[in-house]
């Protein structure tokens, strides 16, 4: 093997903070952020004390802050702010009660459906609102079922990482190569230019989860397998736009599949009970009391069109329950709450805090309220109120003494949005892959339809960002850039091609996936993917070949995290659901990797070289 000369000094050097950034990217003790800007600091500093010059010119330090501005970050960005719109707009809750819906029917078959679906999602949507879809929907059907929900979890994960592959906007991976590309002169690629091989090999990869994994996944038991979640005392209120006005009990038990439990229904002015009879007609007015989870009395509501009742406030379309920005969390009275024995209406707890209590919770128990409802019941200490109301109010319930909020508050989907998210969504993905707009104008255009339609307030939009995104990605562009302008790519892609001799073109290619393969599950995909893709430009003119080929190389590779818990967040989301080991994603992953990494070098050999 003829090992090329040493580049020079520059080039050397940022070959060493690459190793440095590879070392502090998979440092658990410090902040991702804090290595992603020390990494940036240390490129300013090297170039500001020790000036590079290229072709006569003066290499600015400067240039290296232009990844906060890069088209790229701009687009991770704003496709963040909107898969956040589409999960604070509720645009996924119907695809998620139809698929709690066919777990009943046949387990296996909806396990296949679930990674399709997983994969459909996180091929235009960021992955991690698509798990946390999906996580619940999981381990609800295990618990209802009493059956493990390990053999799930873990390939469902896998499967949104699979599905991410096959656009340009399916992960920030993809985008960072595919800009860096661009950027270098070296190829463009549309949004669905690379899905082929793509979905071919997931169509490998899902087989692989649906048949195989789950029988190579030892039984674990979930984090969330001993939970207990806290049953209320509720009233639903039939007004006029409700589905249920004029159908029977019968009917409307039906809409819920089942689970719709009426206890008692209080109709008249008088509010006197009647008995939920299967033939009994629901009328305008009637309250239907019920006890349930809080999340089953908030899908009753939507699926029944009628409205968690308070009877200190009257129905009507100015009512506090229907207004938008709605926040719903769960609150202990404890010792010192001066409401403990007495009665909300006597403590005018409702009026005092500008909230709705909307159901009670005792022990686990079926409460008794009578025809006097929520409102007249005496609350004892270690009663949970389940209130309902604005972001504010609730905020201001944690400073008041003898309250504590144990359910931290969590904002309800506006569902009446939910089609604008979509549409949203549809519309960048449409323009885009057209060829209409650019996805980053079309993003960048999307987050200002959510703003301007109120789906999203800028409050809630910026908490959808991620500093770690935003740093590791201005770092490994930087990076990416000063390999490249010192020769640092060049020297990686001779010394690479020197270690390959003798092996084909697509032999080097399927060598560089699985390197890039290597690499992802031990520091970040992001940084991965940006110090390979220079790598793979100049391989590919090493070879005097496209680059197209090698550039997929490592967007592939870059994206087989599959193997250890840290390769990607949603890794850490599933093992801390499913109370998997380290071990067991290896057990999962290495076999997946494999298959993967022998299935793409032969479809990119066969599609490109």
């Amino acid at each position: 093997m003829n090992i090329p000369d040493l580049p020079n000094n520059h080039a050397l050097a940022v070959l060493v903070i690459t190793v440095l950034a590879l070392y502090l990217f998979r440092r658990e003790d410090i902040p991702l952020e804090t290595s992603s800007l020390a990494v940036i600091a240390i490129l300013c500093l090297l170039f500001a004390l020790f000036p590079f010059a290229i072709n006569g010119d003066h290499f600015e330090p400067s240039s290296l802050f232009f990844g906060f501005g890069h088209e790229a970050l701009v687009t991770v960005c704003a496709l963040m702010i909107i898969g956040h719109g589409i999960v604070r707009t509720g645009a996924l809750e119907p695809i998620g009660r139809h698929l709690a819906k066919l777990w009943k029917i046949s387990p296996t078959f909806s396990l296949l459906i679930t990674l399709i679906l997983a994969g459909i999602l996180s091929a235009f949507i960021n992955n991690t609102p698509v798990v946390v879809l999906l996580l619940p929907i999981l381990i609800s059907v295990s618990l209802r079922n009493k059956t493990d929900a390990s053999p799930m979890l873990m390939p469902m994960g896998l499967a949104t990482l699979v599905g991410g592959m096959a656009t340009t906007i399916g992960t920030s991976t993809n985008l960072l190569v595919v800009s860096i590309a661009k950027n270098m002169g070296a190829a463009e690629f549309g949004l669905f230019d690379f899905a082929k091989p793509a979905l071919i090999a997931a169509i490998v990869a899902i087989f692989y989860l649906w048949l195989i994994a789950p029988k190579l996944i030892p039984r674990r038991t979930s984090s969330m397998s001993d939970t207990s979640p806290r049953l209320f005392s509720a009233y639903l209120n039939i007004n006029q736009e409700s589905t249920i006005k004029d159908k029977t009990i019968t009917e409307a038990i039906a809409l819920t599949d089942g689970q719709l439990k009426i206890e008692s229904i209080q109709r008249g002015p008088d509010y006197r009970n009647i008995m939920p009879l299967p033939d009994t007609v629901l009328v305008e007015g009637d309250r239907l009391k019920v006890h349930d989870y809080p999340d089953k009395l908030k899908e009753y509501e939507t699926v029944l069109g009628a409205t968690l009742f308070s009877e200190l406030h009257k129905v009507d379309d100015e009512h506090p329950l229907k207004a938008d920005k709605q926040t719903l969390a769960e609150i202990v009275i404890i010792a010192g709450s001066g409401i403990e024995g007495r009665t909300l209406q006597q403590a005018n707890f409702i009026n005092k805090h500008a909230i709705s209590v909307v159901a009670l919770h005792r022990a686990g128990k079926a409460l008794e309220t009578g025809r006097s409802g929520i409102g007249k019941t005496r609350l004892k200490i270690g009663d949970v109120l389940l209130v309902q109301g604005e972001h504010e109010q609730i905020t201001l319930l944690k400073s008041k003494p003898g309250l504590l909020i144990i359910d931290g508050a969590a904002s309800l989907p506006q569902t009446k949005k939910a089609p604008i998210a979509l549409a949203t969504l549809f519309a960048v993905v449409l323009t885009s892959a057209l060829g209409i707009l650019s996805i980053e104008i079309s993003s960048v255009c999307g987050v200002l339809i959510l703003l301007l339609t109120k789906c999203l307030n800028w409050q809630e939009a910026s908490s959808a960002l991620s500093t770690q995104i935003i740093l590791i990605v201005a770092a490994s562009l930087a990076l990416g850039s000063t390999m490249m302008v010192t020769g640092g790519a060049e020297y990686i892609a001779k010394v690479f091609v020197a270690a390959s001799f003798g092996l084909p073109p697509a032999g080097i290619l399927s060598a560089l996936m699985l390197l890039l393969a290597i690499l992802t599950n031990i520091v970040s995909n992001n940084a991965a993917a940006v110090i390979g893709t220079p790598i793979a430009i100049s391989v590919a003119s090493q070879l005097n070949l496209a680059p197209e080929p090698f550039i997929l190389a490592v967007l592939f590779g870059a994206n087989l995290s599959y193997a250890t818990p840290m390769a990607y967040k949603t890794n850490l989301l599933v093992m801390n659901a499913g109370g998997y080991k380290f071990s067991d994603f290896i057990r999962i992953g290495v076999p997946l990797i494999l298959l993967m990494w022998i299935t793409l070098s032969l479809l990119l050999n066969w599609m490109y070289l």
